[in-house]
């Protein structure tokens, strides 16, 4: 099946010059199971996947590897690849290869692998270099991640801002970053309404947070109207895509009532 998959992307790929020199079978294939869709590499109209399918990961090294030959991208999707087969030290070299290469989402994790002292030594101040190169790009998660370390981002709230208004305008993880910021007022005025428009913009991506966040303002009227049901559709959307505090607010609206006992302490719900 797996072959026949090939040939029929090859057999498109070679009936399409323009796309064909674009990019190859194994890049298209690669895409496939491997993008990330925070990925600001990633073409637009590539939707990418959160995690990468377990049924999915001998596909995504062989073709990846191959397509990393010429690509950047499949570069860090190679060790995406290895990452999820739980192969930190493979998952190191293929990011590093990709960071030396530009791919700040390599960046990121390579900075999250330094961070952590998974399949390499543990080093903050390397972890911080990387996340600052990725903040300085603009890639969002790397303003975020070098915040967490107390970075310059985070003595500079407002330098914040700037990077992750760089790649707002087309990268989900950017808008959500960004409007966590307005909607906690960092970095300068608090503005529920623009703060919505990027999650609102961030959701329509599939950004698991970023459904979350509507779904949180939707219910409570922040940034515009409320609507209950719509809240729900965002939570369920948010929750069916991994998001642990979309799954708690399901379970809230279904549990609302909350039992306790003499000493004030929860005991359970009320379900209905």
């Amino acid at each position: 099946m797996l072959k026949r998959l090939h040939a029929i992307i090859v057999a498109v790929v070679l009936t399409a010059p323009a796309l064909a020199h674009a990019q190859s079978a194994d890049l298209v294939l690669c895409d496939r199971v491997a993008a990330d869709p925070s990925d600001p590499d990633k073409p637009a109209d590539i939707k990418g996947v959160p995690e990468i399918a377990a049924s999915d990961i001998t596909t995504a090294i062989k073709y990846c590897a191959i397509a990393a030959r010429s690509s950047r991208r499949a570069m860090y999707e190679l060790g995406r690849a290895h990452a999820a087969n739980r192969q930190a030290t493979e998952a190191a070299a293929a990011w590093r290869k990709a960071a030396d290469k530009g791919s700040t989402s390599a960046m990121v994790e390579l900075g999250v692998l330094y961070g952590t002292g998974t399949g390499v030594g543990k080093d903050e101040a390397q972890a911080r270099k990387l996340f600052e190169r990725a903040a300085q790009a603009g890639n969002a998660r790397g303003v975020s991640n070098l915040a967490a370390l107390g970075g310059n981002a985070a003595s500079d709230p407002a330098r914040a801002r700037e990077l992750l208004a760089r790649s707002a305008e087309t990268n989900a993880e950017a808008q959500y970053q960004l409007g966590m910021m307005l909607a906690d007022g960092k970095g300068g005025a608090q503005d529920d309404i623009a703060a919505r428009a990027l999650f609102e913009k961030a959701a329509a991506q599939n950004h698991p947070g970023a459904l979350e966040r509507m779904g949180a303002f939707v219910a409570a009227g922040r940034g515009g109207p409320k609507d209950t049901d719509a809240a729900k559709a965002y939570y369920e959307r948010a929750a069916a895509l991994g998001d642990e505090d979309a799954k708690k607010a399901l379970e809230r609206a279904r549990c609302p009532y909350v039992i306790k006992d003499k000493l004030g302490n929860a005991v359970t719900n009320l379900c209905f």
